[in-house]
């Protein structure tokens, strides 16, 4: 967990490492900027703390998360506090208890902060008018916008652009690009690489080091692609219908790429281990990958139950061609964008029924067509147990799910103690490393998803 340090003398706050350094005593400790900005502190203009992923502790409760994940995919963008507590279940006191003794600031705070930041950072490395960063960060209106950033920043959004500095602006040829802030040690060679061998056809590719997709955003199609940046980040490029809404697209892809996750205290436990701990120590920085939604997980893992990558590859890219709406001109290997959950579920309807998938290359039977179908119900539904950072024992409560998806669906949504037993990589991983599956997941608990990362990445490299 980041602490921030906020001096009492000038009233602002820095990140660790920044080049000021006040007395000890005139000093006071935040584990969230939004917390320093809640006590009357503002963001240090040295080392601009708003530029830095911020997450929250390893240790806070797992309602907590929730709500946490809940403020990042917008819910309180439009909603109020009492609105997710009710999400959650609990009152909206409480809620507000359980944030300030762990965070620091409400939840209220929190997205203020959060969406604050994220303009922030549109200011200083695009060319997007006024207008369109308060509508990408996801405010409601110019006025709520100019009046949010006063309060945070102690300026106008166009006084804080014009003190942009010369190297901030981000030379784009066509697209927006933004920087992707990464915990420090992050291995973006080996994220890439997970991804690579689990790339749907079409939807997805790598090319040397830029990782590329297909998104829908509100029904329309749009391109991202990732690579190597400078110190500190990565590098997205976002080609996108409209830029509404954009802080919620940058919150799926750093979730996808594991960027903003700090797993030194797992690194640590689980270097120890006899078996595991080579594996962890040559690569250190390999982040846990997440996903782009809990429906391409659930339908790979349900595709390629028993099968080798490149057979499931070929019933990924049947399913894509068949039911995915195709893009043309688009860079490299992409296609189409992945199909959309309504779409997958009518046509699992009727292949249950038929035992049969029609015009697909790759036949699905009728059992994972069921599974599938349910899957893709609940995704539309926007189920709860289908949501970032829930755990396998949550996922019991969906009927289809057996214990092989409960733990895919929750090694790609954010859950630190899953162990997908079923991906061919990380038993061709237990099998070389002559580990017991059986004993696995209680081994390494509560690291259980780190470790499982680690395994994969050295079952694909066999």
């Amino acid at each position: 967990m980041t602490t921030y340090s906020a001096v009492v003398t000038t009233g602002i706050y820095c990140r660790p490492g920044c080049g000021a350094k006040p007395l000890l005593r005139n000093t006071r400790t935040y584990e969230h900027p939004a917390a320093a900005e809640a006590a009357g502190f503002r963001a240090c203009l040295r080392c601009r703390p708003y530029r830095v992923a911020a997450s929250i502790e390893a240790g806070a409760p797992e309602l907590v998360c929730r709500a946490w994940q809940l403020i990042i995919d917008g819910v309180l963008d439009g909603g109020t506090e009492a609105a997710l507590a009710a999400r959650i279940g609990m009152s909206p006191r409480h809620l507000r208890r359980l944030f300030l003794r762990h965070l620091g600031a409400t939840p209220d705070q929190l997205a203020r902060s959060r969406r604050a930041h994220f303009a922030r950072r549109l200011l200083d490395d695009s060319e997007l008018t006024v207008l369109d960063v308060a509508f990408a960060s996801g405010f409601g209106s110019l006025r709520q916008f100019n009046r949010t950033m006063r309060e945070v920043f102690r300026a106008a959004p166009s006084d804080l652009r014009e003190r942009r500095r010369r190297a901030d602006r981000l030379v784009a040829d066509g697209g927006l690009v933004l920087r992707l802030p990464f915990v420090p040690g992050y291995d973006w060679a080996a994220v890439r690489d997970f991804l690579a061998v689990r790339a749907v056809p079409g939807v997805e590719e790598v090319d040397g080091d830029t990782y590329r997709r297909t998104i829908t955003v509100d029904g329309a199609p749009g391109v991202l692609e990732v690579s190597p940046g400078g110190e500190g980040h990565l590098l997205l490029r976002a080609h996108l219908p409209y830029w509404e809404g954009l802080i919620h697209v940058v919150g799926q892809v750093t979730r996808l790429l594991g960027v903003e996750a700090d797993h030194g205290a797992g690194v640590t436990a689980l270097s120890a281990d006899p078996v595991l701990g080579p594996l962890v120590r040559a690569r250190p920085g390999l982040a846990v990958p997440g996903a782009w939604s809990a429906l391409e997980v659930g339908v790979r893992a349900v595709l390629g139950r028993g099968r080798m990558p490149g057979e499931t590859a070929d019933r990924l890219g049947a399913l894509v061609a068949t039911l995915g709406t195709r893009v043309p001109g688009l860079p490299g290997g992409l296609t189409h964008t992945f199909p959309e959950a309504t779409a997958i579920a009518t046509e699992a309807s009727v292949t249950a029924a038929e035992a049969t998938v029609t015009g697909a290359e790759a036949s699905v039977t009728g059992a994972e067509a069921s599974v599938v179908g349910a899957l893709a119900a609940d995704v539309a539904g926007e189920h709860e147990a289908l949501g970032h950072g829930t755990g396998p024992d949550t996922m019991a409560a969906l009927p289809y799910a057996d214990r092989d998806l409960r733990h895919d669906l929750a090694f790609r949504l954010g859950h630190p103690d899953a162990f997908p037993l079923a991906d061919p990589s990380l038993r061709a991983a237990l099998d070389d490393l002559g580990l017991d599956p059986a004993a696995c997941l209680e081994r390494w608990s509560p690291w259980s998803s780190l470790a499982a990362a680690h395994l994969m990445a050295h079952g694909d490299a066999l």
